[in-house]
């Protein structure tokens, strides 16, 4: 058995086969060299990193080079009259949050997103227009980028924060952050990036960037769930979230878990390591991918596929087929996709991803994700195409009421 299978997938029945995990932008398997840095800081029995005796002080150092060391990867300077500032918290959901309503403040101020943008930020925004701040949602384009032009009005004195993706956790299309950077700074309005799921994917250079903040999240790279990571600019206010101790300089205060910080760092290490090399075979697994499937399936539809996007990530509508009923089969057939962010799952809501893209309904209704990731073979890839235009093909042909329900013999024989 590989890491790209479930264990416990294995000897259900007879049916039973080998299942495909095609859904890491959900969420990605620890990597046994992170899980033994784990397991090997428990078992050295560390303290509280902020008590002062031995063991505490052991801690303290561990943690510290951990933070040293992801800032490093993720090119932030800790150090020098202007050095970056790395703040460990539970994941990106935290950190992206941190970052909004820590700069946002108390005043009413405006607040400028994509309309592409996790709902980790897009309901954060919800949130602060609640609360009296004026909020604008700006589109993009049908490959799903940035226009960069309908920002410019939005760049001015009024506005408090900018917070705009990184790379998109549906289709995968990479933001022109570092051009939207320059404009922020030429202005004075501070631009927030959520780069969960850059960071592990591509190269992710914060002073390159010229972000003043930027969000990422351990379990999005085959790191520990339970972490994440806010970076700041030297001259960036944040008003915390919680109140409590002068951890993290008050920032976000709370013991900091030594263990989860070590994983992070261990995760982005493996990572660095071969990132040139995954970088080309994760594209050329995913090319290959959409060839087979498109060469099956006439008019097949590849979201974004014409712009920049993430090497790993497709984004795909299967014609007249439910993306409910088409992932329930795939899933009992043995892979594991999805129908866009996991933080918005169950959610029968068409995808404000591609709505904003301006994609027809029937597409939207139809569509899938797979994101694949370096503990997946090319024979994973190779098979999945192989079953996916099978299940497309037999889905297709059923009778229909005209809610495109899936099969009933792929749910016990129940109707749906």
């Amino acid at each position: 058995m590989t890491l790209s299978t479930f264990p416990q997938a294995r000897g259900v029945g007879a049916e039973c086969m080998e299942s495909i995990y095609l859904d890491n932008n959900a969420t990605t398997f620890l990597l046994p060299e992170v899980a033994d840095a784990m397991d090997e800081c428990c078992r050295r029995g560390y303290g509280n990193p902020a008590s002062q005796h031995a063991p505490g002080r052991f801690a303290r150092r561990a943690l510290e080079e951990a933070r040293d060391g992801v800032a490093e990867i993720l090119g932030a300077h800790l150090f020098g009259p202007d050095a970056d500032r790395l703040v460990f918290t539970s994941g990106g959901t935290e950190a992206n949050n941190l970052a909004m309503r820590g700069a946002a403040g108390n005043s009413p101020g405006r607040i400028v997103i994509s309309a592409i943008e996790h709902p980790s930020v897009s309901r954060c925004a919800a949130d602060l227009l609640r609360l009296g701040h004026e909020v604008v949602q700006l589109e993009v384009d049908a490959s799903g980028r940035l226009r960069l032009d309908s920002w410019s009005p939005y760049l001015n004195a009024q506005t408090r924060l900018v917070s705009v993706m990184l790379a998109n956790h549906e289709t995968g299309v990479i933001q022109p952050v570092e051009a939207l950077a320059v404009r922020c700074r030429e202005t004075g309005v501070l631009l927030h990036t959520d780069a969960t799921q850059a960071v592990g994917k591509i190269s992710v250079n914060f002073r390159q960037l010229g972000t003043a903040a930027l969000t990422c999240s351990a379990h999005k790279f085959h790191g520990p769930v339970g972490i994440g990571v806010l970076l700041l600019r030297s001259d960036v206010a944040i008003d915390p979230l919680f109140a409590g101790g002068s951890q993290q300089r008050g920032i976000r205060p709370g013991t900091e878990s030594v263990v989860l910080a070590v994983g992070m760092f261990r995760a982005l290490q493996s990572w660095q390591a071969r990132c040139v090399e995954s970088h080309e075979r994760l594209q050329r697994m995913r090319d290959r991918f959409e060839a087979s499937l498109s060469a099956a399936i006439p008019n097949l539809t590849v979201h974004g596929r014409d712009s920049a996007r993430l090497p790993h990530v497709t984004n795909v509508s299967f014609p007249d087929v439910d993306r409910q009923a088409m992932m329930m089969a795939l899933d009992l057939e043995g892979i594991a996709c999805s129908t866009g962010s996991a933080c918005a799952s169950g959610s029968s809501e068409p995808s404000p991803v591609l709505k904003a893209m301006g994609v027809s309904d029937d597409l939207i209704s139809s569509a899938l994700r797979f994101a694949f990731s370096t503990l997946n073979r090319d024979a994973d890839a190779e098979e999945a195409a192989v079953r996916i235009p099978s299940i497309w093909s037999r889905l297709r042909s059923m009778p229909s009421d005209g809610k495109r329900a899936a099969p009933s013999r792929y749910f016990g024989g129940k109707p749906v």
